[in-house]
């Protein structure tokens, strides 16, 4: 008996209805070269892994109306959200009283969304980037919402339009969240994690630090860079990504460290392993460098 011929690759997102209309059964809906990503919603496997070819596939089948949000707004915005597990679902937004049930691929959030609080990327509607921060403030732990609110300041949005978007939507879930994420936020900062940090130490109610300051010695010239800084007291943070391991990096980490603690300053090291895994170790050592 002669084998099928293997399906071509779908050519654009599919359901089941189309994929019959256009000759693909449901046998070659099963082949590898086809992931289905819910119950009716099929893109080639070449596609699957990039959200901006998810998104048509997910649309099709979503309720009329519906608008990207919350994490998926923010990965379209480039956003990164730390100390959350990775995920595919994308998240939309539909009116209040809509009749929509979540899928493993999709999450519905049902609430009412004002004309400016949408915009185009990407071709897609998407929640804008203060309204997907006001969003992520009802769901994200505080930490992770700092993370969000400066990025969102280095190069998306000004603090009048947070404070808008908080204006708008004063009170419920997030709100209190939001007002503080806002109070500590700083554009300044280096990457998410660093964020997280802050967050710790300003929770154990250290002094604010200054961000990605330069030390300088006894005739001007600089002698090493903190990502978080007590220059008062001579005291430096610096937060190793993964990135420090790296020969070279890791070499001038080491030179960088000895002319600063040559100039009397303590310098302090930490990773994401110290401030996830040792909170405690983490803000004991930093009270103890400050002398708080």
């Amino acid at each position: 008996m002669p084998r099928r011929p293997v399906p071509s690759r779908l050519q654009q997102p599919s359901t089941r209805r189309a994929a019959a209309l256009a000759g693909l059964s449901d046998w070659h809906l099963r082949h590898r070269d086809i992931t289905r990503l819910s119950r009716d919603t099929y893109v080639s496997a070449a596609d699957a892994g990039e959200l901006r070819n998810r998104l048509p596939a997910i649309l099709m089948t979503a309720p009329p109306g519906a608008v990207i949000s919350h994490h998926t707004a923010a990965a379209m915005w480039k956003v990164a959200i730390p100390l959350q597990p990775e995920s595919d679902v994308v998240h939309l937004i539909v009116p209040p009283g809509s009749r929509v049930r979540n899928r493993s691929d999709r999450r519905f959030h049902r609430t009412e969304l004002a004309s400016d609080d949408v915009e185009r990327r990407w071709g897609f509607v998407v929640t804008t980037p203060e309204r997907t921060w006001r969003d992520l403030a009802a769901v994200l732990e505080p930490a992770a919402l700092l993370a969000v609110t400066d990025q969102l300041l280095d190069v998306l949005c000004r603090p009048a339009h947070l404070e808008a978007a908080l204006a708008r939507r004063p009170t419920g879930p997030g709100a209190a969240r939001a007002r503080r994420a806002l109070a500590v936020a700083d554009p300044k900062v280096d990457s998410p994690m660093e964020s997280v940090l802050r967050w710790l130490l300003h929770e154990a109610g250290l002094p604010r630090p200054v961000l990605q300051h330069r030390a300088m010695d006894e005739r001007g010239r600089q002698i090493g860079f903190g990502d978080l800084a007590w220059p008062d007291r001579k005291v430096l943070i610096e937060f190793d990504g993964d990135h420090h391991r790296e020969r070279k990096t890791f070499v001038d980490d080491l030179r960088r460290q000895n002319r600063l603690v040559l100039e009397g300053w303590t310098v302090l090291r930490f990773s994401s392993a110290d401030v996830l895994g040792r909170p405690e170790e983490v803000v004991a050592a930093v009270r103890r460098a400050l002398g708080s």
